[in-house]
């Protein structure tokens, strides 16, 4: 187990504590295995080397891992006696007291082509890449309680997959992807510098946002080859953020973001794919 001397409040979530602890004890209750996933468990592995979370967020998201829809349904009956309410996606609940958002995120036995059908006008939650992903997940404490936590590279891919289902909706996912980037190194410093100082360059000037995003792709690179689906999808979606930089989506969040050259954001999205053709050794 990975331990976090962090507390609630350091990751900077509004009600965070008592949100958490109402879904913690729902699902363990019910023997349901689940993951912190998002910014707020990108906020906690960047905790550890204190970093604080430069944004707040009233969005809590879960991944869980159930076998049919009529699960899920359980689930979400036993949060509304919590205080939770319903709105209209059906894997999205609001606790109208602490004013937060969760998103429960079902994948497992119950998705089919790495989709949760959930009725005529919700069919298809995609959960691309889950699976794969969260069989690495580690646990850290908060506190007296213990949360399953996928690791980064993992999780830069399911914000690629989530981002590029729904761009207009998710517009804070590429600002979370660089926030990563730029903090990585910071993160696993020694481990980089060991494993990866083929990528140390003698002359040039050590940037490391650069370093950070290919040692990054190249640990996501055993996800991609666990699922080939996956990794088409992931592939498209740098493809289509790489060809041109003015049509670069992604690109440009960042260059508006951090004030950077625009050719520059797409130099860092090329490292990235450049580690996933690579692969750690």
């Amino acid at each position: 187990m990975s331990k976090s001397n962090q507390n609630y409040k350091d990751l900077a979530i509004p009600f965070f504590r008592k949100v958490f602890e109402l879904i913690d004890d729902v699902l363990k209750n019910r023997e349901i295995p689940y993951y912190l996933i998002g910014a707020s468990a990108i906020a906690l592995e960047l905790l550890k080397k204190g970093i604080k979370p430069a944004r707040g967020t009233k969005d809590i998201d879960f991944a869980i891992m159930i076998s049919s829809l009529d699960q899920f349904k359980e689930v979400v009956n036993d949060l509304e006696k919590a205080g939770f309410n319903k709105v209209e996606a059906p894997w999205t609940l609001v606790h109208p007291e602490y004013d937060v958002v969760v998103d429960l995120l079902p994948f497992g036995e119950i998705e089919e082509n790495y989709t949760v059908g959930f009725n005529k006008r919700y069919t298809d939650l995609h959960v691309l890449g889950f699976k794969e992903v969260m069989k690495d997940s580690r646990e850290y404490e908060i506190e007296d309680r213990v949360v399953n936590v996928p690791p980064i590279p993992g999780m830069i891919l399911l914000k690629l997959v989530a981002w590029s289902d729904r761009p207009e909706d998710r517009g804070n996912d590429p600002y979370d992807i660089l926030r990563v980037i730029e903090y990585y190194n910071d993160l696993e410093f020694d481990a980089n510098m060991m494993e990866h100082y083929d990528l140390i360059p003698e002359q040039e000037e050590f940037d490391h946002q650069m370093f950070s995003a290919r040692i990054l792709g190249r640990k996501a690179k055993t996800y991609l080859d666990k699922s080939k689906d996956l990794e088409a999808r992931i592939f498209e979606v740098l493809e289509n953020n790489t060809v041109d930089a003015k049509e670069s989506r992604i690109a440009k969040s960042w260059a508006m973001q951090k004030g950077w050259d625009l050719e520059y954001c797409v130099t860092l999205l090329e490292a990235f794919k450049a580690g996933l053709s690579e692969g750690t050794s």
